[in-house]
């Protein structure tokens, strides 16, 4: 890794055993993918008020040449995130699939597939004109207004399922959709 790797404690005080467990989890992404750039990891814990114990969520951010992987860990219903070492373990998990991919997309050992891959938008910024997908094998992908087939962008929302086709080249948000297609009972398909 070309930097140290970033920690930050949100709501809690740092926790130099968490921190070298984060560490130990950091350094074997590097036998992953070898071309890391920087890792930013911030954990988090919030006290739920119709549940007894503190519920830790990790997030993950790897920074390599191509663009940028991130991970959020779950939201407050995994109890099993009430210890800090199975949030940490869960994240970098999350992470390393996501690496292992990348790397296999970049050395062309990507299984063909004879339907276009799914998703479902998580973010949507109508303003902006983008938003997000996340695939069923969890990767985010990046998609703007334009890549979104019959212009039906606007009908989309958070939860929308679609089909979608990823770009050879990546956006400056990392993966990116060449086409969106909405799928589902009020969208027509294919």
């Amino acid at each position: 890794m070309q930097r140290p790797v970033s920690i930050i404690f949100r709501n809690m005080d740092p926790s130099p055993a968490v921190e070298d467990r984060i560490r130990e989890h950091a350094a074997k992404l590097e036998h992953l993918f070898h071309r890391i750039v920087s890792c930013q990891v911030t954990v988090d814990v919030s006290g739920d008020r119709h549940h007894k114990g503190k519920l830790y969520r990790v997030g993950v951010t790897v920074r390599i040449p191509t663009g940028e992987i991130a991970v959020r860990g779950p939201g407050p219903k995994n109890h099993a995130h009430e210890d800090i070492y199975v949030a940490v373990r869960d994240a970098f998990d999350a992470i390393a699939r996501r690496l292992e991919d990348r790397a296999r997309r970049m050395r062309g050992d990507v299984k063909s597939h004879e339907t276009s891959p799914h998703g479902t938008v998580t973010k949507i910024l109508p303003s902006k004109g983008y938003g997000f997908i996340e695939t069923s094998e969890g990767e985010e992908i990046y998609f703007h207004r334009n890549s979104v087939i019959r212009g039906a962008f606007d009908a989309l929302t958070v939860g929308s399922e679609v089909r979608l086709s990823i770009a050879e080249d990546e956006s400056e948000h990392g993966a990116q959709a060449s086409s969106v297609v909405p799928i589902g009972k009020h969208h027509l398909s294919d």
